[in-house]
């Protein structure tokens, strides 16, 4: 005697997952990337490094705060300009680290794999951003914040605080200006490659190449006009701008310019080469 045929109902059936509103893809990108970045050795070793600066400055402070001979020491607006501004060593590295984010990408044709998602360009293109963001800021902002806040604590009262308040918003402005000009501009390469060691050379090659550049032409006609050609200098201009360090060596509305040339040429750039890529159904 034959078994009967089983037959499957193949009606319909509600679904009973998890359902995530519209426009939240970008965070299951951020979320994983930043997951698999902390688990490369490498890259957490430099981001580890990339504190010892923070050390420095918070023994700095602690000294100036506790040593009446150790006065000259003392923090001032000024100091937090120049750690950011020596931080940018390590929004450098960390950039350069962090170059396959969309290299990777390309090279193992998984764009197409996302792009057949629910997902848009700009939500994969800012789940990529945060990422970047997530550790520049983590490099940047955050220890400059707790530079400030052991600063109050050292110093047992909010003297320094309220005799310069600009400088919380200077700190968190400048921050993410530096930030989010390396995280375009590295994007912006790493869309047009896939090779993230091919990413890095461009990187690397255009800062130096742009600040080689400005020094011959300031030697050849004798004017530091040509600075805004450098991202380096631009920031620095920016740097002085935000924290009332003097006169910044480019005019603010043209360093701003630069800033905002680089953004929106990156930016350009990714619009086209993510979109560029067409899925095979």
């Amino acid at each position: 005697m034959s078994a009967e045929p089983l037959i499957h109902d193949q009606g319909y059936r509600r679904y009973s997952g998890r359902r995530h509103p519209h426009g939240s893809a970008w965070t299951v990108i951020a979320r994983n990337h930043i997951r698999a970045t902390v688990r490369q050795r490498r890259i957490l070793a430099l981001l580890v490094f990339s504190w010892v600066p923070f050390v420095v400055r918070a023994v700095q402070i602690y000294v100036a705060s506790s040593f009446e001979q150790a006065r000259f020491l003392a923090a001032t607006p000024q100091t937090f300009r120049e750690f950011l501004m020596q931080q940018s060593i390590f929004v450098f590295l960390v950039s350069m680290a962090l170059g396959g984010l969309i290299a990777d990408d390309r090279r193992a044709n998984a764009l197409q794999l996302y792009l057949s998602k629910p997902l848009t360009r700009v939500e994969y293109i800012g789940g990529k951003l945060v990422v970047l963001l997530v550790f520049l800021l983590g490099i940047t902002l955050i220890p400059a914040l707790m530079l400030l806040l052991l600063q109050t604590m050292f110093s047992g009262s909010f003297a320094f605080v309220t005799s310069n308040l600009f400088l919380l918003p200077a700190i968190v402005l400048f921050s993410f200006i530096q930030s989010l000009v390396s995280a375009f501009a590295l994007l912006a390469l790493s869309s047009l490659t896939g090779s993230r060691r091919f990413v890095a050379a461009m990187y690397a090659g255009i800062v130096f190449f742009t600040s080689a550049l400005v020094q011959i032409l300031r030697v050849m006609t004798g004017s530091r006009a040509w600075a805004w050609l450098s991202p380096r200098d631009v920031l620095d201009a920016v740097a002085t701008m935000v924290f009332r360090g003097g006169t910044p060596s480019i005019p603010v509305p043209v360093a701003l310019l630069a800033i905002a040339a680089i953004v929106a040429g990156s930016i350009a750039i990714l619009e086209r080469r993510v979109r560029a890529v067409e899925v095979i159904g």
